[in-house]
């Protein structure tokens, strides 16, 4: 299974666009969204643009309520924290990095990954046997626009520079 890891798009319609486009072409299954999509209106081009499912983990800057969102057939709204099986893998993710611990204690410490966003820069980090990645962000903000491709089967975990696709 292959899903995109998406984060911090502070309303970037035109990077959204071009993200959503090589999602579809490049057949992601799922999208899981580190947070920060900032207004309705961005949520409602990321829905339409993606016929997937779609997790969202609560960023710091929304301008829109849960209910605003339940009416999305294919948006889950995770709310601070999000944990996953996907494609046999265990699967966390959050806005802040601060979380992390939370997310662990909760999961019993038995995730392959998480995912987190809020600092817009890409990261990665082995703990044990989970690996910690932040995907950077959509918007383009402080670094390039990227974001994440985790590819289930392999395990395996690239990053993707917008400018470049």
């Amino acid at each position: 299974m292959l899903i995109a890891i998406i984060s911090d798009i502070h309303d970037n319609i035109p990077n959204l666009k071009k993200c959503l486009k090589w999602i579809r072409d490049n057949k992601m299954e799922k999208i899981i969204c580190c947070g920060d999509i900032t207004n309705l209106e961005t949520v409602n081009i990321l829905a339409k643009g993606f016929s997937g499912e779609i997790f969202i983990a609560e960023g710091n800057c929304r301008l829109y309520e849960e209910g605003d969102i339940n009416h999305l057939h294919n948006i889950n709204y995770c709310g601070e924290i999000g944990i996953r099986e996907e494609g046999g893998l265990k699967i966390g993710f959050c806005h802040e990095k601060r979380k992390i611990i939370k997310m662990m204690k909760i999961s019993h410490y038995n995730l392959d990954f998480i995912f987190f966003g809020h600092s817009h820069k890409p990261w990665i980090e082995k703990r044990d046997k989970t690996i910690i990645a932040n995907p950077g962000n959509i918007a383009g903000i402080f670094n390039s626009a990227t974001f994440a491709v985790l590819d289930t089967k392999n395990k395996k975990l690239d990053l993707k520079i917008l400018t470049e696709l």
